[in-house]
């Protein structure tokens, strides 16, 4: 029977099936094992929610992939196939038993290295990348596994950091599962349609949790589950892509995930001048800046899902917009196609970055100075919002987010602390 589609479609449909139904029970066996978040005195959580979510995703992926064929791709190399499946039990299990008794740091980062490197060592790695103009760049074994394991390492973290509010990890992670699943498959189902398979069951899977993690949550997907999702997004990325040897190895998967990266990227910088350490929770994420000027905690996640829609569609047209052929000559009209959808896409984060969090906390700090202080002027108001995006030392501008400290614990660490 030949590999079609239908094929991934049907992977992400029993993922999806198998993470919604097995999520209440994973939930169930966490609370009586008392995997469950506990207030850590840098979150807004009432406490009580069981942890470890993720598990469910994890055995949706599974069971997707046992039950859909498999490509050639896989059928041929099994070690890369057991070694991609060991590696992410291996990783939700570190999760897991972070989730129940909060690991030191080292410890889970060792974690991550062990899951990374079972892959790594049969062969997922980044082997080359190509740019305009210029010969492709070869890395040698020895560098190729280390920059590859350094990736699988920093996705995963990337992931953790930006999962403090409900359904944003599962979200997101599903929305770039299905953009780089796209890509995977138009490239060519004989040589990736595995990446594409793997893509729709990490999709199917983030969903399937997402029905008991949007808001309020019923449960959490914990360490288990986010860095899950950075493990199989980091092999959906050098399996499905970065094997391409072309420029769209490198910009598609920057796009697709350029969201969770420019969150930890603003608040690593953060604690570095801060001069705290970088695993340390704090509340300066993009979700914590928006629910802190007013927006509900659903509103938040739905403005952060049509912003990394918006950069995964981005990517996609990279792919399917024939701006330039293979000479890298450029096509003026549909040049001209691209830069509109990726105005439209800049448009999209101006908005977000500026309006809804710096026009919009003028507006509202406004309203609330002059209630306190009628006589102030507007060169003080100016100076306050300049202090409070400066220092990012808000104060509670409405009462709309105090809905938020029913089921969202503020951060966690990079390595360490409650995830949603």
């Amino acid at each position: 029977m030949s590999w079609t589609w239908r094929d991934p479609v049907v992977g992400l449909l029993i993922a999806f099936a198998v993470s919604a139904l097995l999520t209440p029970l994973v939930g169930r066996l966490a609370t009586l094992l008392g995997a469950v978040d506990r207030p850590r005195g840098r979150g807004l959580a009432a406490g009580g929610t069981p942890l470890s979510g993720g598990l469910a995703i994890l055995v949706g992926v599974g069971v997707a992939l046992l039950l859909v064929p498999l490509p050639e791709t896989w059928i041929e190399r099994t070690d890369r196939f057991q070694a991609i499946m060991l590696g992410a039990i291996l990783i939700a299990t570190v999760g897991a038993v972070d989730d129940r008794f909060d690991l030191p740091w080292f410890v889970k980062l060792a974690g991550q290295v062990a899951a990374a490197w079972i892959p790594v060592s049969q062969g997922v790695t980044v082997e080359n990348i190509t740019l305009p103009y210029i010969e492709a760049v070869r890395f040698g074994s020895t560098v190729s596994q280390g920059l590859t394991l350094l990736g699988f390492v920093a996705l995963m973290n990337v992931v953790n950091f930006s999962d403090g509010i409900d359904g944003l990890a599962a979200g997101v992670s599903a929305i770039a599962a299905v953009a780089m699943g796209v890509v995977a498959w138009d490239l060519s189902a004989a040589n990736y349609g595995h990446a594409s398979l793997l893509a729709a069951a990490t999709a199917g899977a983030a969903l399937g949790f997402l029905v008991h993690n949007f808001h309020p949550a019923r449960i959490f997907m914990g360490d288990a589950g986010a860095l899950l999702l950075g493990y199989l997004l980091a092999v959906i990325a050098v399996e499905g892509s970065v094997k391409t040897n072309a420029v769209l190895a490198l910009v598609i998967p920057f796009f697709v995930l350029a969201l969770p990266m420019l969150d930890t990227t603003f608040v690593v910088l953060k604690r570095l001048k801060a001069g705290v350490p970088v695993y340390s929770a704090d509340q300066n994420h993009f979700h914590h800046r928006l629910t802190r000027i007013g927006f509900s905690p659903r509103r938040t996640v739905l403005y952060l899902y049509a912003w990394a829609g918006s950069l995964a569609l981005l990517a996609i047209a990279l792919r399917f917009v024939p701006y330039t052929d293979d000479r890298n000559h450029f096509d003026t009209v549909w040049t001209a196609v691209m830069a509109v959808i990726t105005l439209a896409v800049l448009s999209v984060s101006v908005y977000l970055v500026l309006v809804l969090e710096i026009l919009k906390l003028r507006r509202l700090d406004a309203l609330r100075m002059r209630r306190v202080r009628p006589g102030i002027t507007e060169a003080e108001i100016d100076e306050h919002v300049e202090h409070t995006l400066e220092t990012r030392e808000f104060d509670a501008i409405t009462g709309e987010h105090e809905a938020f400290a029913t089921s969202a614990t503020g951060d966690h660490d990079a390595l360490g602390g409650p995830d949603r």
